[in-house]
């Protein structure tokens, strides 16, 4: 039984490790992702590596502290998908549109992501925003 991590999961790991936590990498994305990678998120597609940057820069500067943890990775026998479980903490600094309050916050979320030509091409993503926007409803005690 062969228990290695395949490619697609070190690829994600250290995408992980780059662009969700400190201290924050972008630039990784040109070296781990495709010229026209697509975020799919619920409210549409972010399409081509630069776009992502600046989506994954402005996410991330609403989360002060922000942390990524991997909860769960496995991948397709032909190692074209990775799926992922994971959390985000940190503090608020407005998101969803929130005030920037400091307060903690937490995110979870699932992704299935599409390896092409050793890179990362394609996250389709699903976050827990509807349970966030509740946190962030409660009034600070």
């Amino acid at each position: 039984m062969n228990l290695s991590v395949n490619h697609g999961e070190e690829l994600l790991t250290e995408f992980w490790t780059n662009v969700y936590n400190l201290p924050q990498n972008l630039d990784v994305i040109d070296h781990l992702c495709t010229d026209d990678f697509i975020l799919s998120n619920p409210d549409g597609d972010i399409v081509g590596r630069a776009a992502f940057k600046e989506w994954a820069r402005t996410f991330t500067s609403k989360i002060r502290d922000i942390k990524l943890e991997s909860l769960d990775m496995f991948s397709g026998a032909d190692g074209k998908r990775v799926v992922s479980r994971w959390v985000v903490t940190g503090n608020n600094q407005g998101v969803l549109g929130s005030l920037p309050d400091d307060r903690s916050i937490q995110l979870t979320g699932i992704a299935v992501w599409e390896v092409r030509d050793g890179k990362l091409a394609h996250n389709w993503v699903e976050r827990s925003a509807y349970e966030l926007s509740k946190q962030l409803m409660k009034p600070i005690k």
